[in-house]
């Protein structure tokens, strides 16, 4: 299997889209992840990208979706006609007739993600404008009434939403037809949606979802913009270089791994995500944004503080933190689905559940939406503290450490506690640890 650091860096050089063994290479390793991340099925699924000339490069039909080869992509040219003996999957017509619809689209892909699918089956469509970096990915999904799979009619009837300008189609009994300006792009458009159902499946044991524009008493002017008031603030800039110093490149290697690692646990997906570590004296460094988690390397980690094109919306916060908490040594924020469950209902998470949870823990406050506008103080207070992590309504976690390590730890076992809260109210009645029993955790554990 390819890893991220063999991966060519398809978004920076869109002129490899009409290379043929570029092109069947990224079918092929976009495939591979979806399916071993469970978004399809062996004989489920397709993907295609169109390139330059009209050709549609198209995943074969009748093959093992979990062990295709970039040899079996299949060449669709403008007319129809292909050559070898594998035939284009039978949902060609659903790529013809988008591509035809909509010159911006260059890629598909067709899944049956589970949480994406039980949603097709009660013909309802995903809300991502609960979380605004979901809906920035995903917008508004369409919602295309049943027909058979394979046919012109379902192409025509898929073809129609995308013509309205979704990004995203919701199939009728089916599963989902995602496109974007790349293959990346639309892979980040399927894992979004797929964790922003999951995470909406998870809030109906908590209660109603609400939305950003609903809460009120919220300070939402960030909403128009990305918060500019405090970023590098205290900061040198470091400049690119400083990635690639001695230092910076191990600091830099250790963001990646941790990335595709929070990948791997179902932490991070899509472009969802920042993390950055302190690099040396007041220098930091941080996940560019717009690129894949799942396929992050060193040419995607930037310095932090200095305004840098591709700086993440959150890098302003991260900035702030470093500047007032010196033991702080790295930040993550993030949005796996069971604490974005919490984060949408607007319900507290108890943590005082297993022992390590509040160990790790101690409280995992709510702070209001508005609470990561520039002048407001909410999550700096609760960090002055001692609370090493903040759910953020309508928008994310953010955890602190002070190693990479620890932060991780710390979201890992957030998720965890989040995900047995929601299935425990499932099977009865959730009961969290006694005063007493907490007492004694102190004893044993202070300062640990």
């Amino acid at each position: 299997m390819e890893t991220s650091a063999d991966s060519d860096r398809d978004n920076r050089h869109p002129e490899l889209w009409d290379e043929p063994d570029h092109i069947r290479k990224e079918l092929a390793r976009t495939m591979d992840h979806i399916y071993s991340h469970g978004m399809t099925t062996t004989s489920g699924g397709n993907m295609s990208v169109i390139d330059s000339l009209g050709n549609i490069w198209i995943t074969p039909s009748g093959t093992d979706k979990g062990s295709m080869k970039p040899d079996e992509v299949v060449c669709v040219a403008p007319e129809g006609t292909f050559s070898g003996s594998l035939r284009p999957s039978m949902e060609y017509p659903i790529h013809r007739a988008v591509y035809d619809t909509r010159p911006d689209i260059r890629a598909l892909i067709h899944a049956h993600p589970p949480v994406l699918t039980s949603f097709s089956i009660v013909h309802r469509i995903p809300d991502s404008s609960v979380l605004m970096a979901w809906h920035e990915v995903c917008g508004a999904a369409g919602y295309a009434v049943y027909a058979i799979p394979g046919s012109d009619t379902m192409g025509e009837t898929v073809a129609a939403e995308f013509r309205k300008g979704h990004d995203s189609v919701i199939m009728e009994n089916h599963a989902v037809v995602v496109g974007g300006r790349d293959l990346a792009e639309a892979q980040a458009r399927l894992e979004t949606l797929e964790y922003c159902s999951r995470a909406l499946h998870a809030a109906g044991f908590l209660g109603d979802t609400v939305k950003p524009g609903d809460v009120t008493g919220d300070n939402n002017e960030f909403m128009s913009g990305t918060p500019t008031q405090y970023a590098g603030r205290g900061f040198q800039s470091t400049g690119i270089e400083g990635v690639m110093s001695p230092g910076g490149e191990v600091v830099a290697e250790e963001i990646c791994r941790m990335t595709v690692r929070a990948c791997g646990r179902g932490l991070m997906y899509g472009f969802c995500g920042t993390i950055s570590a302190r690099n040396t004296g007041n220098s930091y460094l941080l996940t560019r944004e717009k690129v894949l988690r799942c396929k992050i390397n060193k040419a995607d980690i930037i310095a932090g503080g200095t305004g840098e094109k591709g700086s993440s919306q959150e890098e302003w916060l991260h900035s702030e933190i470093y500047n007032r908490f010196p033991a702080v040594n790295a930040v993550i924020t993030a949005r796996p689905p069971y604490l974005m469950a919490y984060a949408v209902t607007g319900k507290d998470i108890n943590v005082r559940t297993i022992p390590e949870s509040w160990i790790l823990l101690q409280q995992m406050p709510l702070v209001p939406l508005g609470a990561i506008s520039p002048g407001r103080e909410e999550i700096f207070e609760k960090l002055s503290s001692g609370i090493p992590a903040v759910l953020i309504a309508n928008d994310s976690v953010l955890v602190t450490g002070n190693s990479l390590l620890q932060a991780f730890d710390r979201l890992e076992v957030a998720e965890m506690t989040a995900m047995s809260l929601i299935l425990g109210r499932s099977l009865g009645k959730v009961n969290p640890i006694s005063d007493n029993d907490v007492a004694d955790l102190k004893r044993v554990f202070s300062g640990k």
